[in-house]
């Protein structure tokens, strides 16, 4: 598994920073940053999955093998 963000749709909100501070930063600028691209365990999987699922620009992946 692996984390990526779209930095030109980051409307930084920060509600992934909220969700997962280890996994997600922010930049001077309020956009986001990845800290950590592979999720370690799964409970941060879960946090990850709805950092993605809420965040409002669409920024962020996690691609999961075989879907």
């Amino acid at each position: 598994m692996q984390v990526t963000a779209d930095r030109t749709r980051c409307v930084g909100a920060g509600q992934c920073v909220l969700t997962d501070p280890a996994v997600f930063g922010q930049d001077d600028d309020g956009m986001v940053v990845v800290l950590d691209d592979r999720p370690p365990d799964d409970a941060t999987v879960v946090r990850v999955r709805e950092a993605v699922h809420i965040c409002p620009g669409r920024a962020l992946t996690l691609d999961e093998p075989g879907t």
